[in-house]
């Protein structure tokens, strides 16, 4: 009979390349995935991949095969981890999805104080919202909005994004640029500059440009860190700009580390909202979080 487990098994080869890989993966022994290849092979009739020394490379029938059971197979992955995390009634495990720096600034230090189990989750909006759907997470913080009927959305904040700059920089000529509002001249003079952005983000960039200057931004960042807080670090007593949300950088404008430059002709601002499940049994959890994450949001 066919066995769900030769599935996970393939799978796991195929994605990983590496019988090793893939026993790691699977927390499995290395014979047990070789005979779990076996008696899939044998079962469909078909060589799936060609062994080369510690490299498996797919077939063609391989191939087919994957695309054939991988969304079945996630499916069947997210089902088991919801299960598994809502069967233990004792400490609820609530999963939550945010951006990193967010994460570092409002709910770090409080983690180890909570009352129940915590599983963070950092990455693209649109995948967290889909998982927050499907019962992968329960609390999302997040500028958009998706289209699933069963979300809700409550605004729970605001940040606006403004251009910064290190404390050495010297920004004479752009300040008469800015008191005369020539919007032009502006551009070009910043395209001329030190530019610092992050590698996973270059939308605050990207929406401040379009809003000031009514085009995509055509600036060739010098330096890609990995997030805000490197830029921050980077900033510190030196030279260059940045575009970042007010949040962020509150503290180090305080501390006069880093400069604010300029806001822009119009305010640019996104409003953040706490994404749930219309349903949830971790309402108590949920609203928790919420109350702890606006509380420092704005200390």
């Amino acid at each position: 009979m066919l066995n769900l487990e030769w599935f996970r098994t393939f799978k796991a080869i195929y994605e990983t390349g590496n019988l090793s890989a893939a026993a790691q993966t699977l927390f499995i022994s290395q014979p047990g995935v070789s005979l779990h290849l076996r008696s899939l092979e044998t079962y469909t009739g078909h060589l799936l991949f060609e062994r080369e020394t510690r490299k498996m490379i797919p077939t063609e029938r391989a191939t087919i095969l994957y695309n054939c059971i991988i969304d079945s197979m996630n499916n069947l992955v997210q089902a088991e981890q919801v299960f598994c995390r809502n069967s233990k009634a004792e400490k609820p495990t609530i999963g939550v999805g945010m951006c990193f720096e967010t994460f570092e600034h409002t709910l770090e230090e409080h983690v180890a104080r909570l009352p129940f189990n915590l599983i963070l989750r950092f990455g693209e909006y649109d995948q967290m919202l889909h998982d927050l759907d499907m019962g992968a997470l329960d609390l999302v913080l997040t500028p958009q909005k998706g289209r699933q009927p069963n979300l809700e959305y409550t605004p729970f904040a605001k940040e606006r994004i403004m251009l910064i700059c290190g404390g050495e920089t010297d920004t004479t000529a752009l300040d008469e640029l800015i008191l005369v509002n020539n919007k032009a001249a502006i551009r070009q003079w910043l395209r001329k500059q030190i530019w610092f952005t992050a590698a996973a983000d270059m939308g605050h960039l990207k929406n401040f440009w379009i809003a000031n200057f009514d085009e995509q931004p055509d600036v060739q960042p010098n330096y890609i860190v990995p997030n805000a807080g490197s830029i921050l670090r980077c900033l510190r007593g030196s030279k260059g700009f940045a575009v970042m949300p007010d949040f962020l950088c509150k503290k180090e404008i305080e501390n006069k580390t880093v400069r604010l430059a300029w806001e822009g002709c119009f305010p640019v601002e996104n409003t953040l909202y706490f994404g749930k499940r219309k349903k949830t049994i971790y309402a108590r959890e949920i609203k928790q979080l919420e109350q702890l994450l606006t509380q420092n949001w704005f200390a």
